[in-house]
């Protein structure tokens, strides 16, 4: 069942009552005929099967200054602020420059650089937390890993892992232990060696294609997609976007062939397939025959890739006591759960719920970064978006096609599990800067039913 968006999620008092019957009969009746929607889209099985009880926002005297807004641009003392973020290069799992690059000595190299370029005396670390979905023993390898990048023994670490999102609830345990006083300055980090360690989670193809079926996603509309992330992951790629997010990787590759060893510099992603166009997608044979309408393909559906990013967080009368530039801050983030059979729409359940937690609407965000598991998922969260919309009552109705992944996403550059949520905030806070705005939300959907989200400040 589709949770209910209850009173609770929405705060002030500005709300009025709004009562909306999302089964079939819903559509016509309540959302504008722009959408189309019929049984055909969203079926009464399995999601939408109850009568809701949701809020509806009233519109904004003045859009985009709301108070709600202000508050989150205000600049507070206890801002949980970031003041270094960077992020390794994203390269393609057993074929890419990372591929024999092991989980640790990703985060020693990734750490290193943290330590020699953030300007933060290493010995006012007090914890560093790793989110990592695949590694065996990862508690080990990051304690490991911690040392050998310079840290002192008194810089403590651990290891989180919700699946895809666990580079984001990396960086929400480090910003609640701030927060709480427990520490003054932390790490948060996302990483996966996709590569040296296995993914045995097939079912997240299944969970495509009962997205697809459920949503009557086309196999056309999911390469349409698909081919839009590559393309502007392309156009990022060649205007130099993503430099001011990579840091350069020196590791070690093997020649499969020949078993030659040699040192080499991973200076940029290497999954992004120039010129992809929807027709050449559409020639890819399906992923998942064994599934129907089996439209996912390896086109497109995320990488399985090799990559790390790192935050450093601590509060905002800290930094200025230190006297580090201040990049950006975390407002919030929260989950969610949902059937598992479906769990790709998670982030549509996510998103307005932490807008929701901060009283604000979405056309109040400047960017939402939103993981590229599938390109059925990405497509009905902006569906899903467009319906929230207006219930909402506020502005007009669906995503700005322009806001969401402007540098492309996972299909393009792809997602190492543990770290996307992580990397996703480097690449958000890093767009925020070049167009001069400042509101974002990252969200991604999680293996076994779920969806987080968090809200972000740049302060460029």
């Amino acid at each position: 069942m589709f949770p209910m968006f209850k009173c609770s999620q929405f705060g002030p008092a500005d709300f009025g009552p709004k009562y909306v019957d999302f089964t079939g009969q819903m559509s016509r009746a309540s959302v504008p005929p722009t959408l189309h929607f019929s049984n055909s889209l969203i079926t009464p099985h399995h999601v939408f099967t109850t009568t809701t009880t949701v809020l509806c926002r009233k519109p904004a005297v003045s859009p985009g200054t709301s108070a709600a807004k202000q508050r989150i641009l205000a600049k507070n003392a206890d801002d949980v602020v970031i003041t270094y973020l960077a992020r390794t290069p994203l390269t393609k799992a057993r074929k890419g420059g990372l591929k024999d690059t092991t989980v640790d000595n990703l985060l020693i190299s990734l750490l290193t650089t943290v330590r020699e370029k953030s300007n933060v005396d290493p010995n006012l670390i007090e914890d560093v937390c790793v989110g990592n979905c695949l590694a065996p023993g990862a508690a080990y390898l990051a304690r490991s890993a911690v040392l050998a990048a310079g840290y002192p023994a008194t810089a403590a670490t651990s290891v989180t892992n919700r699946f895809c999102s666990s580079g984001l609830l990396a960086i929400q345990n480090i910003a609640n232990q701030i927060t709480s006083g427990s520490i003054d300055v932390g790490i948060a980090v996302g990483a996966e060696s996709m590569s040296t360690n296995s993914d045995e989670l097939p079912t997240h193809g299944w969970t495509s294609e009962n997205v697809a079926g459920d949503f009557n996603i086309s196999r056309e509309q999911h390469d349409q997609f698909a081919a839009k992330s590559y393309q502007k992951a392309e156009h990022a790629q060649k205007a130099g976007w993503f430099n001011d997010e990579i840091i350069p990787i020196t590791t070690q590759i093997k020649d499969p062939k020949t078993g030659e060893v040699k040192d080499v510099v991973v200076d940029r992603d290497d999954g992004i397939r120039y010129g992809t166009t929807a027709e050449s997608l559409g020639k890819i044979r399906a992923a998942f025959p064994q599934w129907k309408p089996s439209a996912t393909t390896g086109g497109n559906a995320s990488q399985i890739t090799d990559g790390a990013a790192a935050l450093v967080l601590m509060k905002r009368s800290k930094a200025q006591q230190l006297g580090l530039p201040i990049i950006g801050k975390f407002c919030g983030a929260t989950v969610a759960g949902l059937e598992p059979r479906i769990m790709g729409i998670g982030p549509s359940i996510a998103i307005p719920k932490i807008l929701g937690k901060f009283g604000l609407n979405k056309d109040e965000i400047d960017i939402f970064e939103i993981n590229e598991a599938f390109a059925s998922m990405v497509k009905i969260i902006a569906v899903f978006l467009t319906v929230l919309q207006g219930v909402y009552c506020v502005g007009k109705l669906g995503l700005d096609e322009s806001k969401v992944n402007p540098r492309g996403g996972a299909i393009a550059f792809g997602h190492p599990l543990g770290a996307t949520g992580a990397r996703q905030v480097v690449t958000a806070l890093a767009e925020l800067r070049r167009q001069d705005k400042r509101v974002a939300v990252t969200s991604m959907c999680v293996g076994t039913g779920m969806g987080m989200a968090g809200i972000f400040v740049s302060e460029h």
